[in-house]
């Protein structure tokens, strides 16, 4: 059974730093393409970044020179440091992770939308004071 478990969320004022991490258990990381999501009250859930089995990322542009994603794939952990953080990355933050398709596609993170991942975290708070 496949578990994502995030910690690390919290409250910090604007031009703080937090770091997320995901415990992955009954997963891989070193597999499949990985990522963070976000979802703001009121807003569509959202692609931050991803990290494929590589090892490559991808970002949002709202985040990107601000946001680090990387993944310890001998402890099966994926994190998400954020620096220079701004009101508006106020969010519930989760982790998402490919369900095995046995494809290239689980490997690749080509597909990003929401819809492309099967096991999700049950979410951490990020409050940004400005």
């Amino acid at each position: 059974q496949v578990q994502l478990v995030e910690s690390g969320g919290g409250s910090v004022q604007g031009g703080g730093s937090l770091r997320l991490s995901c415990a992955a258990s009954g997963y891989t990381t070193s597999r499949y393409c990985m990522g963070w999501f976000r979802q703001a009250p009121g807003k569509e859930r959202e692609g931050v970044a991803f990290i494929d089995g590589k090892g490559s990322t991808t970002y949002a542009d709202s985040v990107k020179g601000r946001f680090t994603i990387s993944k310890d794939n001998a402890k099966n952990i994926l994190y998400l440091q954020m620096n220079s953080l701004k009101s508006e990355d106020t969010a519930m933050y989760y982790c998402a992770a490919r369900r095995p398709t046995y494809s290239s596609g689980d490997y690749w993170c080509a597909r990003r939308s929401s819809a492309d991942f099967g096991y999700w975290g049950q979410g951490t708070q990020v409050t940004v004071s400005s």
